[in-house]
């Protein structure tokens, strides 16, 4: 089964550039879209992460990221799609901004790693982007599905355990028909992934996100995700907000 990836952009994120970049490009205010990803093909409606429920929808915002700003509902109506048409949820995690429309989404199986569900429950005082609210409904009424190891959930569409910018961080790969591409599991732009001249010259041939567990790790998680995709979709890359589909 083969997918076309259309990034649908439901909110945005001002802060320093270094929040993406470790240890690199403090300073730098940086704008970056939140997106929820619909994987068109198949027989149910795929999508991947839901986004705010209240995005900020400002001319100065969407300069920024040189696309449109939409309310949940209305970034699915694009696709002729409403929050009842999903069947289908995967979490990259659950930090609040990638998940506060769940529960409009009724019908849907919401797959999310269970160590994503331990810290959204039980969050470290440092992470506090979990606010279990956004899923205590959808946990309820049973549209979990948990998942442990590594897997597929569709013909086309596998996950990845990827601990970076948190300990249940879920990479996506996804066949299309311009190859395999890889929906990341932690907060990062192109930029992670193609270092700078200045960059480069440390030897260092991706930067792990600003935040993160552990930045050996992340940064050997990384190299793994890069060498294992044809296609890089770095979570947060503003380039995406002005297109339909990517591949």
């Amino acid at each position: 089964m083969k997918y076309k990836i259309h990034p649908i952009v439901v909110g945005t994120k001002i802060f320093d550039k270094s929040m993406m970049t470790y240890q690199y490009g403090a300073g730098q205010q940086y704008t970056i879209p939140i997106y929820c990803w619909y994987l068109e093909g198949g027989d149910r409606k795929i999508i991947v992460d839901t986004g705010e429920m209240s995005p900020i929808q400002s001319p100065e915002r969407e300069k920024a990221i040189s696309g449109k700003i939409y309310k949940f509902e209305e970034g699915l109506q694009r696709w002729g799609l409403t929050p009842e048409d999903i069947d289908v949820i995967i979490h990259t995690h659950l930090h609040n901004d990638h998940c506060e429309n769940d529960y409009k989404c009724a019908n849907a199986e919401i797959y999310v790693h269970a160590k994503e569900l331990d810290s959204v429950h039980n969050p470290h005082p440092l992470d506090y982007r979990y606010l279990e609210d956004y899923i205590e409904d959808v946990e309820e009424n049973g549209q979990i599905k948990v998942i442990t190891d590594d897997m597929e959930i569709a013909p086309g569409i596998r996950v990845m355990h990827t601990p970076i910018h948190t300990e249940g961080g879920l990479t996506l790969f996804i066949d299309t028909d311009a190859g395999k591409a890889a929906i990341t599991g932690f907060c990062v732009i192109n930029e992670n992934f193609n270092p700078p001249p200045a960059i480069k010259a440390m030897e260092m041939d991706v930067i792990p996100p600003g935040t993160l567990i552990n930045s050996y790790n992340a940064y050997d998680i990384m190299m793994k995700v890069k060498e294992s995709a044809d296609i890089l979709i770095p979570l947060h890359e503003p380039e995406f907000a002005s297109m339909d589909t990517i591949v």
